[in-house]
């Protein structure tokens, strides 16, 4: 039986989104150490996926195992194997900007690849999964983990219909860095709808991208090269959370007809509360959220949680709130 394990990702936003730039996309996020997607495979004459006895319970949702079928025979195909025995024994909650589908569909091809004695090769074959076309950031993390910004897409490559799965290549990575021990993110995570995905998200992101207003960019990029990556590079917690803020805020006036908002309802009002917390060094929407987090560190990890929950309380609405660190390295492949 081999095992493929992975943590969620961040995704602190985009570079750019304007055409009137060389380069379009150019996300930067960051490798979590949970929640964790966990897949086992072993080989078989067909592609059957199992529901995990006793496993979490959105690991034995039926769109889970939906999914997982659908990466699994993709992968078996790609792999050139006749089948493989899938079970999920844990998995990310679903289009909550924590990056379950790229996670889940890396660990589903990595699990199938082990078991049958073959490399994952998980960057070359993610496009053809349907996974790594616009940000590198899911693919990056599970490979190596780290604060990770990738190098976007050339823009004339840019068309407003989606390519067909397999006809784009997964950004490289422009530059990589381990995360301080000591560092820790807030994870809030209101009860409300999913973020945008499949064709709502790619509406959405051609009609941003229609619209985006090149100087966003400009100054975006100034935030990355200047502070981001600078203050993940020296351990300055408290200049990545604002750092990575700004670039969160500055990305969703790219979105705001779409999504109602800098940050979609009710984001909005648990970022604005974290962010008057002292614990809490910087906060905004991962992705499309409604995942809200917040950058902190050991020493402030229990008072950065009670700002989750009060944040939670001051929006009206119910949820989880949890404090985790970062990845230690990419994701644990075992045989």
């Amino acid at each position: 039986m081999a095992r493929a394990s992975a943590g969620a990702r961040l995704h602190f936003g985009f570079c750019n989104l304007s055409l009137s730039h060389e380069r379009l996309y150019g996300a930067l996020g960051l490798g979590l150490a949970e929640p964790r997607v966990v897949v086992d495979a072993e080989p078989a004459g067909r592609v059957s996926v199992e529901a995990a006895d006793g496993g979490d319970a959105p690991a034995t949702d039926s769109a889970v195992r939906d999914d997982v079928s659908g990466y699994a025979r993709t992968a078996v195909d790609l792999l050139g194997v006749d089948g493989a025995r899938v079970a999920v024994r844990e998995s990310l909650p679903r289009h909550a900007g924590l990056g379950s589908g790229t996670q889940l569909a890396a660990a589903t091809l990595a699990a199938i690849a082990v078991a049958h004695g073959e490399e994952p090769r998980v960057r070359e074959r993610a496009p053809a999964l349907g996974r790594g076309g616009r940000s590198g950031v899911g693919v990056a993390t599970f490979e190596a983990g780290g604060v990770v910004l990738d190098a976007g897409h050339p823009t004339a490559r840019f068309t407003t219909d989606r390519p067909a799965d397999g006809e784009w290549t997964v950004p490289p990575v422009a530059a990589r860095h381990d995360v301080p021990d000591d560092w820790r993110f807030l994870l809030v995570r209101p009860d409300a709808d999913p973020g945008r995905n499949g064709n709502a998200e790619d509406d959405a992101m051609r009609t941003a991208i229609e619209r985006a207003e090149p100087g966003l960019a400009d100054r975006i990029g100034g935030i990355v090269t200047r502070r981001a990556l600078p203050a993940v590079a020296t351990g300055n917690a408290e200049r990545f959370g604002a750092a990575v803020a700004e670039i969160g805020r500055l990305n969703g006036a790219w979105y705001a007809d779409e999504q109602g908002g800098v940050y979609r309802p009710p984001v909005g009002d648990v970022v604005a509360s974290l962010s008057a917390s002292a614990s809490v060094f910087g906060a905004g929407q991962s992705s499309w959220g409604p995942t809200v987090y917040g950058v902190t560190d050991a020493a402030n990890a229990d008072a950065a949680a009670a700002a989750g929950e009060r944040a939670l309380d001051e929006a009206g609405v119910a949820g989880s709130v949890a404090v985790v660190r970062a990845a230690e390295g990419g994701a644990r492949l075992t045989d």
